[in-house]
């Protein structure tokens, strides 16, 4: 009795495409041939169990996966707000940790973060101790090492100047803004314009207070309208455009392709799929199953959905444009706000003229 796992069965196990030795791998056939023998001639008294992992199920020969050889399939999703949790405190047994860790909160910064990305924020939050000179790793730690996986380390050689340093801080404070004056938005956590390795000069962090699994069209709306808000804040500031956004474009033109072709939110296509996604375990590449005339209308659409988003984007600013300059003002001299901060100079109230710290708050950029 013994369990046999095969890992990355997709190697030998592709589909057979019935070309013979002209022009196919007519070994690797040979190989697969064999092993459906083999597993056919399992008996479930032996005690012999048989596993096999892949990221391409779909690209399995049928055979293979029929009862009589493998009976189950068992998909391993990424793990939910509780199970990455869970996950954090298994990693953090082996480091000693400060008594201010919020594990729970870090879960919460991490949708979509495997088990293996998990482990890799506890070690790095630990070599981010190191370097400090600490004891243990305290919630300070967590919090750059999940900045380093998420955007990067910090980049020391990086220099802005001042002119770029001013647009970098307007374009996050835009985001920031967007989101916060929206509804159906997640919180903002934290606004920096402290260049990363991954070449972003800034980021602001968003974090959802639990796990969402469906969304609605005005909150992927919502979305699209938060990723144009720093174009949005350039537009009003300085009237001009840079190459800054350019992520931000490729997120938002994704969102509203996928509003259109995969989610039936528009009337023109209604429930309509226009869009197959391939390789669901690897990234989820898609491939438009339609017309040319189908797809310049989706084309039309999607462009219509983002400039939309993006004159709502501009108007907030605009009218908002004192708490801009007065955001905007405050990362410039701190290079990275919280949340709180962030909330607290939006949600102050205007100070009147006779006051004498009224002057305080002018631009200074």
């Amino acid at each position: 009795p013994c369990i046999v796992f095969i890992d990355e069965i997709d190697t030998i196990g592709k589909k057979r495409d019935g070309a013979g030795s002209i022009g196919g791998n007519d070994e690797r056939e040979q190989t697969l041939n064999q092993l459906l023998t083999e597993m056919d001639g399992f008996d479930a008294t032996k005690g012999v169990v048989i596993l096999a992992a892949t990221n391409r199920p779909e690209s399995l020969d049928p055979a293979l996966t029929r009862p009589g050889r493998f009976d189950r399939r068992v998909p391993v999703e990424l793990p939910d707000l509780k199970g990455r949790e869970s996950i954090l405190r298994l990693h953090a047994k082996k480091v000693k940790l400060g008594p201010d860790c919020d594990f729970a909160a870090v879960a919460r910064m991490t949708p979509g973060a495997s088990g293996a990305e998990l482990a890799n924020i506890v070690n790095e939050a630990a070599l981010c101790a190191v370097r400090h000179r600490r004891k243990s790793v305290t919630q300070y730690d967590l919090q750059e090492a999940v900045d380093t996986i998420l955007a990067g380390a910090q980049k020391k050689n990086k220099i802005l100047n001042d002119k770029e340093k001013c647009i970098v801080a307007y374009h996050e404070v835009g985001h920031a803004l967007v989101a916060a004056l929206q509804t159906h938005s997640a919180p903002v956590q934290k606004i920096t314009i402290v260049p990363r390795t991954s070449g972003a000069l800034g980021f602001t962090m968003q974090v959802e207070e639990g796990d969402h699994t469906l969304m609605t069209r005005e909150e992927i709306l919502n979305k699209i309208a938060t990723l144009t808000g720093g174009r949005a804040a350039e537009e009003v500031v300085f009237h001009s455009v840079t190459t800054g956004a350019s992520n931000d474009i490729e997120q938002a033109t994704k969102l509203a392709r996928a509003l259109v072709t995969r989610y039936g939110m528009t009337e023109d296509f209604d429930m309509v799929a226009l869009e197959t996604v391939n390789n669901a375990y690897l990234g989820g590449d898609t491939s438009l199953a339609c017309s040319q005339q189908t797809a310049a209308d989706v084309d039309a659409k999607v462009v219509q959905i983002v400039k939309d988003a993006h004159r709502k984007a501009r108007e907030m600013l605009e009218e908002n444009r004192r708490k801009l300059d007065e955001i905007a003002q405050f990362l410039y001299e701190k290079e990275t706000i919280s949340g709180e901060e962030f909330l607290r100079i939006l949600n102050a109230q205007p100070q009147l003229p006779v006051s004498h710290s009224a002057e305080s708050t002018k631009e200074g950029s």
